[in-house]
């Protein structure tokens, strides 16, 4: 046994240590079936290009290909994969014996569910890119998984004719469901995971299939290189200042120099009066948001900034990499950092600019109180045939796509 085997094999186990923490930390508990799984797959032999502490960084997706500067591959983030496989687990009732199919390939995924559907299961992994399939046979055959069916093929449509899976499992970001996937799931519980993009923000979502439509059974935030091929989707950016940036992914159009002189103008903050611990989920609240926004009749987009335009304080988002905002009657908002008291609690804000930006504030913060009124629910998504009427829609924010109707929902606790 080589010194490196040895070294990744403590790197692999402090790894899998971290997630497990994680997972806790978080609310959530491990599998024991992706515990062992985690520790069972080498992922540095699906990383032979990094070095073997980064290959082996829980909080770190490895990129193993770039088209100009675009990552258009790379090996996930460990936790976001570990987070994945116990949605699929969770929502199939366990993976042993399952038939896989896994859209995006890099290998070390494969390889993982390889492991958790057992001798009786089977795994496909489906890849658009000749280079990434190419690597992803070599790298499977490396570490003892030579039994990973490799296809390459733009997954948007059916891999094998008439055949069906138990578990489709999606590992490139998606802006809609392919009819392919739906028609490639088994009938009962098949089980689709995919990171799907909605108003701009993408979560990871674990769907059963009931008959023609999808009913989602977990949701978690995550970011994914996009889909290519046919079932691409261009994510647009305006910017309105310097470093600042409405994310626009649902067709919206806006006009970014009137955007620009509403930023310029005074600026009015509202607070939602509330102490809460930090291991709330905002991530529920931003699509509460969302689907509040879009019923009040407001242009609902998402705003993105650098950080020395948040350092300059041009702008004070809750997250910069895509905070919920709105533009409204002559106003902008959006949600703001969150203040923090010295018992370690947080109060939600809204920060808005514009004529009416107090008003536009207090609004934004009173969907945030009506949120932690009903209990802070999760969301539901239902996904539904293109041509389903209005009226055969369960009550909720629509959101029509390319190929499906999104209903997203939210059940008080």
């Amino acid at each position: 046994m080589s010194i490196d085997t040895v070294s990744g094999e403590g790197l692999r186990a402090a790894m899998v240590d971290h997630l497990v923490a994680d997972h806790a930390g978080k609310g959530l508990i491990m599998r024991p079936e992706v515990e062992a799984a985690l520790r069972a797959v080498p992922r540095h032999l699906f990383t032979p290009d990094t070095a073997l502490a980064d290959a082996y960084r829980a909080d770190q997706a490895v990129i193993v290909k770039r088209v100009g500067g675009e990552v258009v591959s790379s090996v996930s983030a460990s936790w976001l994969i570990a987070e994945m496989l116990g949605q699929a687990a969770d929502a199939a009732g366990g993976l042993r014996g399952r038939r896989v199919l896994e859209v995006g390939s890099g290998g070390y995924n494969a390889a993982l569910l390889r492991e958790l559907a057992g001798p009786s299961g089977s795994v496909t992994t489906v890849d658009i890119d000749p280079e990434v399939t190419g690597r992803a046979t070599v790298c499977l055959a490396a570490a003892g998984y030579g039994d990973v069916t490799v296809v390459r093929a733009d997954a948007e449509q059916r891999i094998e004719p008439g055949r069906c899976y138990d578990v489709i499992v999606v590992t490139a970001g998606a802006w809609d469901i392919a009819p392919a996937w739906i028609g490639q799931l088994a009938p009962g519980n098949g089980t689709l995971v995919v990171p799907l993009r909605t108003f701009g923000m993408t979560r990871s979502w674990a769907l059963r299939r009931v008959g023609d439509r999808l009913v989602s059974h977990s949701q978690r935030l995550c970011g994914f290189v996009p889909v290519r091929g046919a079932g691409a989707h261009e994510m647009r950016y305006v910017d309105i200042g310097d470093g600042v940036h409405l994310r626009l992914d649902e067709d919206q159009q806006v006009d970014a120099e009137a955007a620009g002189v509403l930023l310029s103008q005074p600026l009015a903050q509202a607070w939602a009066g509330v102490s809460l611990p930090p291991r709330t989920v905002l991530a529920d609240l931003d699509l509460w948001l969302a689907a509040r926004l879009i019923t009040a009749g407001q242009r609902f987009v998402v705003l993105t900034a650098r950080q020395d335009a948040v350092d300059a304080g041009v702008v004070a988002p809750a997250w910069r990499f895509g905070t919920p905002a709105a533009l409204d009657n002559g106003t902008f908002c959006y949600r703001s950092a969150l203040r923090w008291t010295a018992d370690d609690m947080f109060d939600l804000g809204a920060r808005a600019h514009g004529p009416g930006a107090a008003a536009a504030a207090a609004r934004m913060v009173k969907h945030m109180r009506a949120w932690l009124d009903a209990g802070s629910p999760s969301p539901v998504l239902h996904v539904l045939p293109l041509d389903t009427p209005d009226g055969d829609l369960p009550a909720g924010t629509v959101l029509d796509k390319r190929h499906s109707r999104l209903v997203l929902t939210f059940t008080p606790a």
